[in-house]
């Protein structure tokens, strides 16, 4: 074998060494990703057993239970559609009706999601980019003035502009 032949054959090896790595992180990293859904997409479209999802919306006014032990239901909305979900754990500080949630899951059979994480607002007026930009994409969002009250709680405001008080 030649110098040249040699050297090819090295280089090949190295090539296919770094494709397998970069095909096993690829799908390592496909059962991490969560897609972000609204309530509507979500009843719209139902995602499989399996697949993660991130559901974004309001803390519906009146949803949420505390049962036995951590165990808490609520239900998120996004003033169209509402779905029901279920969480263990502790929840933020900042976890109120009439506020924005993000949360992370996957969604049961029965159509309840079964969340992992629940991520609250951080200050009076945040709500997660992903939220106002769906709902903003349905005609709900209004600019500086949010969205529409949600079972008799008002929403959350969008930040003004000025930055003095509205």
């Amino acid at each position: 074998m030649t110098r040249k032949q040699k050297r090819l054959s090295s280089i090949g090896a190295i090539l296919v060494v770094i494709a397998a790595a970069v095909g096993l992180m690829l799908s390592a990293m496909s059962d991490s990703v969560a897609f972000f859904a609204s309530p509507t997409d979500v009843m719209a479209q139902v995602p499989g057993n399996a697949q993660r999802i991130r559901l974004g919306g309001l803390v519906e006014a009146g949803s949420i239970d505390h049962e036995a032990g951590e165990v808490v239901r609520f239900r998120v909305t996004d003033s169209v559609e509402s779905v029901s979900v279920v969480y263990t754990g502790l929840l933020p500080d900042l976890f109120r009706e009439g506020q924005g949630v993000v949360t992370e899951g996957t969604l049961g059979p029965d159509r309840v999601f079964l969340a992992d994480t629940v991520l609250a607002k951080h200050d009076e007026s945040y709500m997660p980019k992903e939220v106002v930009d769906d709902m903003k994409k349905r005609g709900l969002w209004q600019e500086g003035k949010g969205m529409p009250t949600v079972s008799g709680t008002a929403a959350p405001q969008a930040p003004s502009a000025g930055g003095a008080g509205t």
